[in-house]
């Protein structure tokens, strides 16, 4: 006999073979379980206490898998999937998608996993999946219903339809009319039919606590949280401003470092003042010459500057964010300048209607408004209290994303699980036509699209069995593919009719993710764990010294990486 050969050291753990399968598909199980209970509109909440002992209530998929802090590392890289998933199309219902993706991955795992104890080898399993992937997106594309994106109504009930399962869906069309208000103010035309919203960058939510949630609104315009420098002296309220907007301080430029200055006669101190202050004029003389009402700049803005700006009465706001600005100079058509001497007559904002302070609880916020034709727009949220508002935000961020994914590929499919069925019932028919070994995890996939409508089906609390044989019976000779689950009531009903809809991007999304995540885990056959950062050699336990760099390192090669 050999003596056995130690390749990897005893710290680390490793698996292989079938024992990872089987721990990847129980880990992936038992995350589809937790976000199982939150599809559809009787959906149940879940409340998460995070580090710092705050708590959290929501059912929105995305939001809960973010909080969740995850050992397992297929577990983990499904939760990194419904990430790129929320980031790429950031659905509505509860991340229908994080759910959707994770219920079906779950489930082509789950029924994976009999392949695997028959000794499938995992390739012909993947195999068959994509396949079958291939085929679902076709019959998406067929029963796919094209909308014009213009129809203020269709759009409406869409977006309605998605934000449902939410919190908000109780004040009716509320936050659906600020989605829409706000994702189509903002919205540019690429040319070619093609329009794109960028809804980062251009659409802020302020929310303010106080008022009723009747009160929120999108602004023709943008709302910062700032007052005039010199309130008594400054305009409060301007009707069609002309705005000017810097990122230059108006402030004499102070020294780098300490500066000394050595002065021998008294008289040159005076002369330093008088340049310092010749300086500042000459600044606000150069701003002054466009005679603007209004001038907001990112940096500081001394005394002396807004006296001479007050004078000629003309409000100042200073210290603003950078995004903020790039709204203002959106929506109101001026250009942010670097330096007051290469104002343009063409940089002046001419587009808002109104400039305004107002008081709102304590604190003072900006208004400029009414603007003509705004690119960027201001969501104001009122409400009673914190917690409320961030609830409301996120199902209004959940519902601009519909918004904005409908106005960039405006096609339907049906929702309340009849895509799903419909794609599972055509998947089985086309099962009968694929040879060799492949056939059952094709099938197998086909079943795993059912996880979807069983689920509703279960969250409504009707009779799960009944009901999804009913379903299948239904599709199964493929009279209407929009034969699908009310969520609220559990009854079979056509989905047109209902008004239930799912925009076909994030359908297909979906698939799409979850497909490729099953394959990937289950193209895991080996784990190896335990593995420690390298030190660097001669670095032993006690904790090394910092290492000063002196002007002699300056040129070695460890500070500049390649």
């Amino acid at each position: 006999m050999h003596a056995p050969v130690l390749v990897l050291k005893d710290s680390l753990k490793r698996e292989s073979g079938t024992k990872v399968h089987h721990a990847n598909i129980q880990a992936s199980k038992a995350v589809a379980d937790i976000i199982r209970t939150t599809l559809g509109p009787r959906s149940m909440l879940k409340m998460l206490l995070d580090a710092s002992g705050g708590i959290v209530v929501t059912n929105d998929g995305n939001a809960i898998l973010r909080e969740l802090d995850i050992a397992h590392p297929a577990a983990k890289s499904m939760i990194e999937l419904s990430r790129t998933q929320d980031e790429e199309v950031g659905d509505g219902t509860t991340s229908v998608i994080v759910l959707g993706k994770i219920l079906v991955t779950g489930e082509m795992l789950h029924v994976a996993e009999d392949f695997i104890d028959k000794n499938y080898h995992p390739t012909v399993i993947c195999r068959a999946y994509n396949k079958a992937l291939e085929d679902a997106v076709a019959v998406l594309d067929k029963i796919a219903m094209p909308i014009d994106a213009k129809d203020r109504a269709t759009m409406l009930g869409l977006v309605k339809s998605c934000i449902g399962t939410k919190f908000t869906s109780q004040f009716g069309d509320l936050i659906a009319d600020l989605a829409i208000d706000a994702t189509t103010t903002v919205g540019v035309d690429l040319g070619q039919g093609l329009r794109d919203v960028d809804i980062k960058k251009y659409i802020k939510v302020e929310k303010v606590p106080g008022g009723q949630l009747e009160d929120s609104r999108v602004l023709k315009g943008v709302m910062f949280n700032k007052d005039v420098v010199a309130p008594g002296k400054m305009r409060r309220k301007i009707v069609n401003p002309r705005i000017i907007l810097l990122d230059s301080p108006l402030e004499y430029k102070k020294g780098e470092n300490q500066t000394n200055a050595e002065l021998v006669k008294e008289e040159d101190w005076a002369v330093l003042l008088k340049i310092e202050e010749e300086y500042i004029e000459n600044l606000c003389m150069q701003i002054l010459k466009f005679k603007p009402d209004l001038v907001i700049t990112e940096k500081g803005l001394s005394d002396l500057a807004c006296h001479y700006l007050s004078k000629a009465g003309v409000s100042a706001i200073r210290r603003l964010r950078k995004t903020d600005n790039n709204r203002i100079a959106k929506a109101c058509g001026a250009v942010i300048v670097n330096r007051p001497d290469e104002l343009q007559e063409s940089d002046v904002g001419t587009g808002a209607g109104l400039f305004e302070v107002k008081k709102i609880g304590d604190e003072f916020f900006a208004f400029i408004v009414d603007c003509k034709d705004p690119k960027a727009c201001t969501v104001l949220l009122r409400g009673a209290s914190k917690d409320l508002l961030n609830e409301v935000e996120r199902n209004l961020q959940d519902a601009m994303s519909v918004a904005r994914n409908i106005i960039k590929n405006p096609k339907l499919v049906p929702g309340g699980g009849a895509t799903e069925l419909t794609v599972s019932a055509t998947l089985k028919q086309k099962s009968s036509s694929i040879e060799g070994i492949e056939k059952w995890p094709y099938e197998a996939a086909a079943i795993a699209f059912e996880a979807i409508p069983r689920t509703l089906a279960q969250n409504c609390g009707v009779n799960v069995i009944r009901t999804m044989t009913a379903l299948q019976g239904k599709h199964a000779n493929g009279e209407n593919a929009w034969v699908g689950i009310d969520g609220n009531t559990g009854a079979i009903t056509d989905m047109k009719e209902q008004k239930i809809w799912d925009a076909y991007n994030v359908k297909a999304q979906t698939f799409k993710t979850a497909i490729e995540a099953a394959c990937m885990l289950l193209r895991i056959d080996d784990i190896v764990s335990g593995i420690k950062k390298k030190q660097a050699p001669g670095a032993g336990q006690a904790p090394s010294k910092p290492k000063i760099e002196t002007e002699a390192d300056a040129d070695g090669e460890q500070i500049l990486p390649d």
